[in-house]
């Protein structure tokens, strides 16, 4: 009886093995489909943020009807005429804004949604391919994005915030806070995928070496 007990307890162990290999891997492809889908997601409403604030708002961070500041225009209500006076460099200058600075925002800021337009195929390329060095270089553009966008954003605020109140702020300033809420939440995903991605090269490729023969 012990001997023929043993091919069924065999049989029984073989089975629970592959029932939690099968287990295993039903989260294993879940991440795999979810995260990749998730970061192009979060890439398609960082381009639909960036083009509303920039093309649909023209750059306008402040958008009132008594005042309009931008990356290409800064116009404050004249009580004398009665409307809006858009000011030209040499007013600017005037006022202690260096116009130097207000490109180098515009150029960064600009150039961020430059960078969006070309990253999105870039990351639908990757997300069908699966490549693991793709994942890699865009973690690299997103903090790059990042950086430019933040560092674009804050030369402006830093030139303008003498004219500016927090509640003066419309659409596209918010659009821009979105899309570095964005990067941001980008950043994580594409991190956690990579960190998956490495414990699974991991765990595959020590599953490998035990199931190489063992040399006598």
């Amino acid at each position: 009886m012990a001997i023929t007990g043993i091919p069924a307890a065999a049989f029984t162990m073989v089975a629970r093995k592959h029932a939690g290999t099968r287990m295993g891997l039903l989260p294993q492809r879940c991440t795999k489909n979810l995260l990749p889908m998730l970061a192009l997601l979060e890439t398609v409403g960082t381009l639909a943020l960036m083009s509303y604030a920039l093309l649909y708002e023209a750059g306008n961070l402040v958008n009132l009807p008594d005042k309009r500041i931008g990356f290409y225009n800064f116009c404050l209500w004249d009580d004398a005429a009665g409307e809006l006076q858009c000011l030209d460099s040499k007013h600017l200058q005037a006022m202690g804004i260096s116009l130097l600075q207000l490109g180098l925002a515009r150029v960064c800021v600009y150039s961020c949604l430059v960078f969006i337009l070309f990253h999105l195929p870039f990351v639908l390329n990757v997300n069908c391919t699966g490549q693991g060095e793709g994942w890699k270089m865009i973690h690299i553009i997103l903090f790059i994005k990042m950086i430019i966008l933040s560092g674009g954003l804050g030369m402006f605020l830093l030139q303008t915030s003498q004219w500016i109140n927090p509640s003066d702020f419309t659409g596209g300033f918010l659009a821009l806070l979105g899309t570095q809420a964005l990067l941001l939440l980008q950043i994580l995903t594409v991190t956690v995928y990579l960190s998956w991605a490495k414990h699974t090269h991991m765990c595959q490729n020590h599953l490998t070496e035990e199931a190489l023969p063992t040399k006598i």
